[in-house]
This record gives C-alpha cells, sequence and structure tokens, in this order.
C-alpha cells in the first residue's frame, strides 16, 4: 500500500516539474543546490549507487533506495530510471514520511 503511495507521490512532483531524474540532471541539480531528496532505484548498478550515495553525502542531501528502475521511471513518465531527485522541500519532506511509515 505504501509503496503505491510513493509512486502516487513522485508522479505528482513530477508533474509539478518538481523531479530532476536520470544521472546528468540529478547531479546537476545536487551540485547546484536544488535537491531536496535523492532517490536511487534498488536495482540500480553497485557503481550507481556508490556514485550516488557519495554525491549525495558531500552535499549533505538525503538518499533513500526504493522501487525498482522499471518502476521509478514508469511513475516519471521515462522508460526506466535509476536515480531521480526530488526538487521541492514539501515533496521531500513527505517522502520521507512515507518512507518512515513503511519501516
Amino acid at each position: 500500500m505504501s509503496e503505491q503511495r510513493i509512486v502516487n507521490l513522485l508522479s505528482m512532483a513530477q508533474r509539478a516539474g518538481r523531479v530532476a531524474s536520470g544521472a546528468f540532471a540529478v547531479e546537476e541539480a545536487v551540485k547546484k543546490g536544488k535537491a531536496d531528496f535523492l532517490m536511487i532505484a534498488a536495482d540500480a548498478q553497485q557503481e550507481t549507487k556508490r556514485k550516488f550515495e557519495e554525491l549525495a553525502n558531500r552535499y549533505d542531501v538525503p538518499v533513500a533506495h526504493l522501487l525498482t528502475r522499471d518502476a521509478l521511471g514508469a511513475c516519471l513518465g521515462k522508460e526506466y530510471r535509476a536515480v531521480a531527485a526530488l526538487l521541492d522541500a514539501g515533496f521531500a519532506k513527505r517522502l520521507q514520511e512515507l518512507l518512515k511509515e513503511q519501516g
């Protein structure tokens, strides 16, 4: 149930234009201080996970592993995505609440 709520939240954020997706766009958003929350697909390659975890830590951006590349991409209207970033503090806060509820 809560995974569907996460998908719905990310879809809403995408429609509002508050998501950066794909490696280049996410890296730019994090480095420019625009990213409020970084999401890495649970099935992303280890190198991708390592790179974006280090980037998130360096720029003090919360990060979580969630969904699959296909599911993350689908809720953003893309084929698949290994990484995405929320560019809005409100959406980021709500996602963190949903992740806490999920356990």
